[in-house]
């Protein structure tokens, strides 16, 4: 959580929903954010795996970047905004199809992870020559700042961080958001569409930081606030805070910046050698390319990986792995994980101790507690392909 005073905190458009509904509010990547609800956040968490949750994510960044030129033009059009784009990360961004999207990281020269992002390739000819783009909250103003910086002349950056995002996820989530956009069920993963809802464009992507199925909405506030409202009528449906948001990612393996990823750590380190493309590989024209595939010739150094306490204490951000009574890693996340019953968490460790199977000694509160390396996720993801 962020240090930052309240008197400067931002809030985002569903504040005062979160207070009505006794939201446990606190600092977080610069705004006032729920952590919890009087629910609390182990049947939060739960709830969220069993039927549907909403999360406020209006403090990320989602943005529109465009060819200075203009947007349309089709293909030709889609090729040079990801020309642009691919200066910047790893991934193939020109092969995307219409609707499509795809999770990558932003790099810094060294090829250190600076940010992960999704980027979405737009539907229609006429939108050729833009791509929506969400980064995260914390790291949003430098995110942006790079872009505007590179692509200097050759694109513009349009905010779209005034408008409510929200994530709905569960298995229950399709049923209750194809109420409001009929044919959104129809979507594959990590795909979008628009759709309208009361005269208002939305964005309706199917995606999320839960393992489970769900959707991100992107919409203005004024359309926004009747529909959560409504919604919340649904039996199904619940407002999830922060909390349950974490263990929920954690079960599923999935990396939060500044954390598990950050500049000192290159994707393949990370265990996201996967978001760059063979085509990429092959040409090595993003940073830190000399790095980056060393590491996947040679194997990196350290790996992330899955970390099991073996008693019920958990194991927090910074703890110490050893073997043999010597430090091989450090965790970056952990906790409790509702859905698996016991300690849960993630970390970097040496690759010669990164095997599943490999037993740890976990240094927590200055006594070692018995731990083991297993694999990633630890709830099996149950997204839509």
């Amino acid at each position: 959580m962020a240090n930052t005073p309240t008197e400067a905190l931002k809030r985002t458009p569903l504040y005062d929903l979160h207070v009505a509904r006794g939201a446990k509010l606190v600092p977080f990547a610069g705004y006032e954010m729920p952590v919890q609800y009087p629910m609390g956040v182990m049947d939060e968490h739960k709830w969220t795996r069993a039927h549907a949750g909403i999360f406020d994510v209006s403090h990320m960044g989602p943005c529109f970047l465009s060819l200075e030129e203009g947007i349309g033009g089709g293909d030709e059009a889609h090729a040079k905004i990801a020309a642009l784009v691919e200066t910047l990360v790893p991934s193939d961004i020109a092969s995307l199809k219409q609707g499509q999207a795809r999770l990558t990281v932003l790099l810094n020269a060294d090829g250190g992870i600076l940010d992960d992002l999704i980027i979405t390739r737009p539907l229609g000819d006429e939108a050729q020559g833009s791509l929506y783009i969400v980064v995260n909250g914390a790291v949003k103003e430098q995110d942006w700042a790079i872009f505007e910086t590179a692509l200097a002349g050759k694109a513009v950056l349009t905010r779209a961080d005034d408008r409510i995002l929200f994530a709905l996820q569960g298995p229950e989530a399709v049923d209750v958001l194809s109420d409001f956009f009929p044919g959104c069920e129809e979507l594959a993963f990590m795909h979008h569409e628009p759709f309208e809802l009361n005269d208002t464009r939305c964005i309706v992507s199917r995606c999320g930081y839960t393992g489970e199925d769900g959707f991100e909405v992107l919409v203005a506030p004024e359309a926004c606030l009747p529909l959560i409202e409504e919604m919340l009528t649904d039996e199904r449906v619940e407002m999830i805070g922060l909390g349950a948001r974490d263990s929920l990612r954690l079960e599923a393996g999935l990396c939060l910046y500044g954390h598990d990823m950050d500049t000192s750590r290159d994707p393949v380190e990370a265990g996201l050698s996967w978001v760059i493309q063979k085509t990429r590989r092959e040409a090595g024209n993003f940073p830190g390319a000399a790095r980056i595939l060393a590491a996947l010739k040679d194997g990196p150094a350290e790996k992330r990986v899955g970390i099991r306490p073996l008693e019920r204490a958990p194991a927090r951000e910074g703890t110490e792995v050893q073997v043999g009574g010597k430090v091989v890693g450090v965790v970056t996340s952990g906790g409790f994980g509702p859905s698996v019953d016991h300690p849960v968490a993630m970390g970097y460790v040496a690759a010669a101790h990164a095997a599943p199977g490999t037993k740890i000694d976990l240094m927590v509160r200055g006594k070692a507690r018995p731990g083991e390396i297993v694999a990633l996720p630890f709830v099996p993801h149950n997204y839509k392909r």
